[in-house]
């Protein structure tokens, strides 16, 4: 005898309430959130008891179906999940993470860099177009993240690497993407639609409060004050007509709360108009560097309670959240690149790197790039960084944001720490997906 098929809630569901006494459900498997309404409320609590229903009558009871609320009693969520990050091993795909130079004209207060080497040279600009090209013919996806450094001071390396990408792009039909971090200071209107040729429409700068605030955490490396001059190119990019995503990241630690609340009435007069401009707030974190003793950085607690709270300031003042909130809930949204087989950072001068916050620990230095594209790499450090997740962690299987983080949110601090990287959005998942809907009403 056949058993009956029935419907039961997924594993992999969340949930939170609307201000207007409705509730958003979230699935991490494979990223739908859905509101309901006060009315659908009551039938959808009843439905997605752990009993589920044996039929989907309603609108409402196919719509939690569809959106993978629901699943059939028969489907093995489990090997799901398995199936999900096994497709982090995609030969297909590629992402690289390059420092066009490692020189910065910043010398920010909590920064981990020592700024040992500049500009890129030609043997390694040349291995990565090499690179690229031989493995264009099995590529479906190319991303690029520039970093640094500044990277803006070689504006040039990233012309010419990015003209030579998106060749190889077209003629292989590959889909292609590429964001950049930058202080913000050399990105004028001129640079930024240079950047925009290049098919760079993702950026994040840091702006960590008003003026003097600002400029005594973020300063010239000789000091000096860069708040004005990042502040006046942000508002001729808002002048540009052209699709991109800025983020404005906020890193705060104790030294800086207060003033947190001011740079949001700041910046929703400057930017609350336009919504390619989004906001993202972090604490900052001792990750090296000669101040890193020294850091007042908040409690884990503060830190966690902070970062919704200004979010939720910034969302009730008009500021879009930053999309990377929301991209973070995808399936392996939360993944870190340094857990990606197909992610690898490269050095100014060819080093190959899993992590770019780790640059002087061995274990972190997995190979070399050539001149002629070939990768020399070393497997057993790599294997360090890409399998120390949800393979070994019972605990990261059963949770229900298995799909979005796989237990490799951040394989260092698992590695520096021994404990469990859980990202911020799942920790708070109720005050996540409640801003995430609040951020959808703009």
């Amino acid at each position: 005898m056949e058993n009956k098929i029935s419907y039961i809630p997924s594993r992999f569901n969340a949930m939170s309430k609307t201000d207007d006494n409705g509730i958003i459900l979230f699935n991490s498997y494979n990223g739908a959130i859905v509101q309901f309404s006060e009315e659908e409320k009551d039938h959808v609590l009843a439905t997605l008891k752990r009993a589920g229903t044996n039929e989907l009558a309603t609108d409402v009871q196919k719509d939690l179906y569809e959106n993978g609320f629901l699943v059939s009693n028969q489907v093995d969520e489990n090997r799901r999940a398995q199936f999900l990050h096994q497709s982090l091993h995609r030969t297909d795909v590629m992402h690289l993470v390059l420092m066009p130079t490692e020189a910065c004209n910043f010398r920010c207060t909590y920064c981990y860099e020592s700024f040992a080497r500049g500009k890129m040279n030609r043997d390694t600009i040349a291995g990565l177009k090499a690179l690229v090209d031989a493995k264009a013919t099995n590529l479906s996806q190319l991303n690029i993240s520039w970093f640094g450094g500044e990277p803006l001071l070689a504006l040039d390396v990233i012309e010419e690497l990015s003209h030579s990408f998106l060749a190889s792009a077209r003629e292989n039909n590959i889909h292609y993407g590429a964001d950049l971090v930058t202080n913000g200071y050399l990105l004028t209107k001129e640079v930024f639609q240079k950047l925009l040729l290049c098919e760079i429409r993702q950026f994040m700068i840091t702006i960590d409060g008003i003026g003097e605030v600002h400029d005594s955490r973020r300063h010239f490396a000789g000091g000096g004050k860069t708040f004005d001059t990042i502040i006046e190119n942000l508002l001729a990019i808002k002048e540009v007509e052209d699709q991109f995503e800025m983020t404005i990241r906020v890193n705060f630690d104790d030294s800086n709360l207060e003033e947190i609340p001011k740079l949001i009435k700041f910046l929703k007069n400057q930017f609350a108009d336009d919504n390619r401009f989004g906001i993202l707030f972090r604490p900052v974190g001792r990750w090296g560097g000669e101040n890193n003793d020294a850091l007042p950085v908040c409690s884990r607690i503060i830190a966690n309670q902070k970062i919704w709270e200004f979010s939720d300031e910034a969302v009730a003042n008009g500021i879009g959240l930053s999309p990377m909130v929301a991209d973070s809930l995808m399936p392996s949204g939360s993944v870190c690149y340094a857990a990606k087989p197909h992610s690898l950072v490269v050095a100014s001068n060819g080093q190959l790197y899993k992590c770019t916050v780790s640059l002087e620990e061995e274990r972190n230095h997995v190979g070399k790039i050539n001149k002629d594209g070939s990768l020399h790499l070393d497997y057993d450090k790599i294997a360090l960084w890409v399998t120390s997740g949800e393979e070994t962690d019972s605990v990261c299987q059963s949770c229900f944001y298995r799909p979005a983080c796989q237990g490799n949110h951040c394989p260092y601090y698992r590695m520096m720490t021994g404990e469990r990287p859980c990202p911020y959005e799942k920790r708070s998942i109720k005050k996540t997906l409640k801003l995430i809907w609040k951020n959808s009403l703009k």
